[in-house]
């Protein structure tokens, strides 16, 4: 498990472009077979990705963890952007095709990851979070999901927000997730940006084409810096740090949140003059 320490708004001012990546950018989330994680001190985020092939790959705890299960003081969602898969919790099956979502709470021991074809594999992306009750498991489509159609053709941020795991769909402790595409021709996923400092946001970039890319913006309001980032590739995103993108063609994204509250519009605007 990779481990990514806080950087201040101070350091990053004085990052170059690899100092950048090495510590808001996680570029390896899924390999062939394996569960990749990276435990971030950013609200004790960890950000992972399981890409099964013929064997089912179980959710293993750790020294960072620090807990016999890893789901002992924690809860879990996942994403399925691969192949159908399906996950095992506890010993319910729940079979999940590109787009769903489950949603696995604290005290669950056992929790397996599966592809339904090695050839297809899925790809479950996953953010895990601290917690402090066990509420119900939950599998979530998109049809289930709240629905919000935002921007305008003129503006280029035409775009579908689903919230799936948010206090109207899922009961959860702390975590909210869900996924926004971008309509054709649309390239912002949103612009003018904002911040939220009372809670942690991380981006996982998903269906883009291999040579597409996300110029992210990041970095406080009057000293914004950018990454450069490609398919299947997460963001860390601080509190105190504005998070807007645009694409050189088509993508979408996974958003997750971790903080002081679920108030999806507890955000902290900023104006077009003020951005430098």
């Amino acid at each position: 498990m990779e481990i990514r320490q806080v950087s201040s708004p101070a350091e990053t001012r004085r990052f170059d472009t690899s100092e950048l990546r090495a510590a808001y950018l996680i570029e390896q989330l899924f390999k062939s077979g394996e569960i990749c994680m990276t435990y971030s001190h950013l609200d004790r985020t960890v950000v992972g990705g399981a890409m099964p092939d013929k064997v089912a790959l179980p959710l293993k705890s750790s020294k960072q963890i620090g807990s016999p299960n890893f789901l002992d003081r924690r809860e879990l969602g996942v994403f399925n952007i691969g192949g159908a898969g399906s996950v095992e919790v506890d010993g319910t099956h729940f079979e999940l095709q590109n787009t769903d979502a489950l949603y696995v709470p604290m005290s669950s021991v056992n929790v397996t990851f599966s592809s339904k074809d090695a050839t297809d594999p899925a790809r479950f992306y996953f953010i895990s979070t601290p917690a402090h009750a066990a509420h119900p498991v939950r599998k979530i489509t998109a049809d289930d999901a709240n629905l919000i159609k935002l921007g305008t053709q003129s503006d280029a941020n035409v775009r579908e927000l689903r919230q799936y795991i948010h206090p109207d769909v899922c009961t959860s402790c702390q975590l909210t997730m869900g996924m926004t595409l971008i309509a054709d021709g649309s390239v912002w996923n949103t612009m003018p940006c904002h911040t939220h400092d009372r809670r942690t946001e991380v981006y996982l970039y998903f269906d883009m084409a291999e040579k597409t890319r996300v110029i992210h913006l990041m970095g406080e309001p009057q000293e914004t810096r950018h990454l450069v980032v490609a398919n299947q590739q997460a963001i860390l995103s601080p509190g105190w740090s504005i998070h807007s993108g645009t694409g050189t063609g088509r993508y979408g994204f996974i958003w997750s949140m971790a903080g002081d509250n679920q108030d999806f519009d507890d955000m902290d605007f900023v104006a077009m003059e003020d951005l430098k």
